[in-house]
């Protein structure tokens, strides 16, 4: 086997090989992740495009070569054999035909696995990219369900002081009405007594009026009598004189 072509079947069995790590079930996307950001990947990943475009032109160039090295030998072979020309240089065709048809499977294989390898890759990449997302998501909603659920306790917290605080204002209001209706009540209290003071005042005024009223008539009438007395005794008077 040239050099060409070890070199071919030695890119194969490495992709081989990297594809069946790539698909071990307990290595996570997100740890591929964190290995492709080794400083070591990063500073390859800036060749990594030109080296796969090189490779790909490469395997193409190869397979190319290697179905043309079929037909090749392929034509040859069936006209030898049509031939029935010597024994060796007969063996000697089909051994360049199985190593040619070797090559080609080599070539195209590589190719294949090459593209099958990067679209693997890309696709580790973007579901680590998804899966980080997708747990940073998580994160921001298990937060705001988090503060959502501190907001209503503090609400709630809120409207049991709000409440707390209004039943006792309202406790205070009713005992500060029931002190003022008190106090009026005993304003009111002392004005009836002052009111039923007066009343009794006035009416003990009025009998000591009555009584000096009743006592006043009487005198009248005494005067009267002693006037009408007076009065005829003049008369009488009066009436001797005449005589």
């Amino acid at each position: 086997m040239t050099f060409q072509w070890t070199a071919v079947a030695t890119v194969l069995y490495g992709e081989i090989g990297v594809l069946l790590v790539l698909c071990l079930p307990f290595i996570s996307p997100l740890r591929w992740q964190k290995i492709f950001m080794i400083p070591l990947w990063s500073k390859m990943a800036v060749f990594w495009n030109k080296m796969f475009l090189t490779i790909i032109v490469l395997l193409i160039v190869l397979f190319l070569d290697a179905i043309r090295e079929v037909r090749k030998y392929s034509a040859v072979h069936v006209n030898e054999k049509a031939a029935n020309i010597n024994t060796n240089a007969f063996d000697h065709i089909q051994m360049k035909l199985f190593r040619s048809q070797r090559n080609l499977y080599l070539s195209g294989f590589s190719l294949f696995l090459w593209l099958v390898l990067r679209r693997t890759v890309t696709l580790l990449t973007q579901l680590a990219k998804g899966m980080a997302s997708h747990a940073a998501l998580e994160t921001q909603v298990n937060d705001a369900t988090e503060a959502a659920k501190k907001y209503m306790a503090e609400n709630e917290r809120l409207q049991e002081a709000l409440s707390e605080k209004g039943s006792s204002k309202k406790k205070e209001s009713a005992e500060a009405t029931d002190e003022k209706l008190k106090k009026e009540v005993e304003h009111l209290k002392a004005e009836l007594q002052k009111t039923s003071d007066a009343l009794q005042k006035a009416n003990n005024e009025v009998t000591a009026v009555k009584k000096q009223s009743e006592g006043l008539r009487r005198e009248y009438d005494h005067l009267m009598k002693e006037y009408e007395q007076l009065q005829d005794s003049l008369n009488e008077a009066e009436d001797k004189k005449d005589l």
